[in-house]
C-alpha cells in the first residue's frame, strides 16, 4: 500500500452548540488540515496521485470554508462545527473528488485537522 499527504490552511470562524465554556461564543481559528491518501497502485509515471492533483481535489474544500463563519454554511447549519467534525467532511468531500478522477484508484486514508497547534482530530475509516 501506498501513501502520500498534503497539507493546507484555511481560517474561519465557529462556535460550538451544546457546549458550555469559552467555545460556545463566536471565535476564530487558523486551521491546518492535512490529508493522506492511499492505494495499492501507482500510475504509469510511478506516482499514487501527483501532489498537485491532491491539492485541486483540497482546494475547493478549503475555499468553501476559507474565511467564513462555519455555522452558517452547510452541512454545519445543522453539524455542530468541531474539529471532528470537520475532519470528517474533508475525509468525505476528498474521497469524492477523488472518486471523479481516479475512479477508485485511490482514495483518503485519513484527515487530521489542528484548530491550534496543539489541539488536532483526525478521522479515519
Amino acid at each position: 500500500m501506498f501513501e502520500v499527504t498534503v497539507q493546507d490552511t484555511f481560517s474561519s470562524g465557529h462556535y460550538l452548540r451544546n457546549y458550555k465554556g469559552k467555545c460556545e461564543n463566536p471565535h476564530g481559528h487558523n486551521y491546518r488540515v492535512r490529508v493522506t491518501l492511499q492505494g495499492a497502485e501507482l500510475d504509469h509515471a510511478g506516482l499514487l496521485l501527483d501532489f498537485k492533483e491532491l491539492k485541486h481535489v483540497m482546494k475547493p474544500v478549503v475555499a468553501y470554508l476559507d474565511h467564513k463563519m462555519i455555522n452558517d454554511i452547510e452541512p454545519f447549519t445543522v453539524l455542530n462545527p468541531t474539529a471532528e467534525n470537520l475532519a470528517k467532511y474533508f475525509y468525505d468531500e476528498c474521497n469524492q473528488g477523488l472518486k471523479n478522477s481516479t475512479a477508485g484508484r485511490v482514495s483518503v486514508k485519513s484527515v487530521t485537522i489542528w484548530e491550534t497547534d496543539t489541539s488536532i482530530a483526525t478521522y479515519y475509516e
